[in-house]
């Protein structure tokens, strides 16, 4: 265990937030399957609407299934990339370095919007609201586990490609059509300290205390 990874356990809660970072490069070094199950044990206990708990996971360890979703993924982002009118070398570049970024990282897990359940009303503005009530609760599940996984050491990166094509990630896993991937979370230890953004001072961010 490196010094920097066994100072996190005697880390504060606010101590852990403050120190989680987003990290894009990643070691080949194995994630131990106990870290992985107590991250999604601790994704589990985010809220959610109605307790209907509107989430599951996908985890990917195999190298195959990996080159399987970062290959379907890039060829869509490549078809996006020529829309906007970029030149075919930063298309390429840019695809390379996804591939690699999903490819590289020893632990790949596809957070998954599960809607089944969820109340229905008949008006759309409510179950629009209904939608946007599971998507918070699984941000706060990927939240859980990337804090989770700070704490034990590790570090993680939050893409959100899925977003911009769903169906693909789901033909590429071949999943149940009634999961929506909303994002890809690659687990590891970092290859490279990341540089952090500052943040916006709380006067900012909060527009109203009474």
């Amino acid at each position: 265990m490196m010094a920097n990874e066994a100072n996190r356990l005697s880390l504060s809660l606010a101590e852990i937030i403050r120190g989680r970072r987003s990290v894009r490069r990643l070691s080949d070094r194995p994630v131990d399957r106990e870290h992985i199950l107590t991250m999604l044990e601790a994704a589990r206990w985010a809220p959610s609407p109605h307790g209907r708990q509107p989430w599951r996971f996908v985890v990917l360890t195999r190298p195959e299934p990996k080159h399987a979703l970062a290959t379907a993924m890039g060829k869509e982002w490549r078809r996006q990339l020529a829309l906007d009118g970029l030149d075919a070398a930063t298309i390429e570049g840019r695809a390379r370095k996804s591939y690699e970024r999903i490819t590289g990282a020893p632990v790949v897990i596809v957070p998954c919007l599960y809607p089944v359940g969820l109340d229905v009303y008949p008006d759309a503005a409510r179950n629009a609201a209904e939608i946007t009530m599971a998507v918070q609760s699984l941000g706060c599940a990927i939240q859980n586990m990337l804090l989770t996984a700070y704490a034990l050491g590790l570090d993680c990166g939050w893409m959100c490609a899925p977003l911009f094509c769903p169906d693909v990630v789901t033909a590429a896993l071949s999943l149940d059509p009634a999961l929506i991937p909303h994002a890809l979370i690659t687990v590891g230890y970092a290859a490279v300290e990341p540089v952090r953004r500052e943040r916006l001072p709380l006067e900012t961010l909060v527009v109203r205390f009474d």
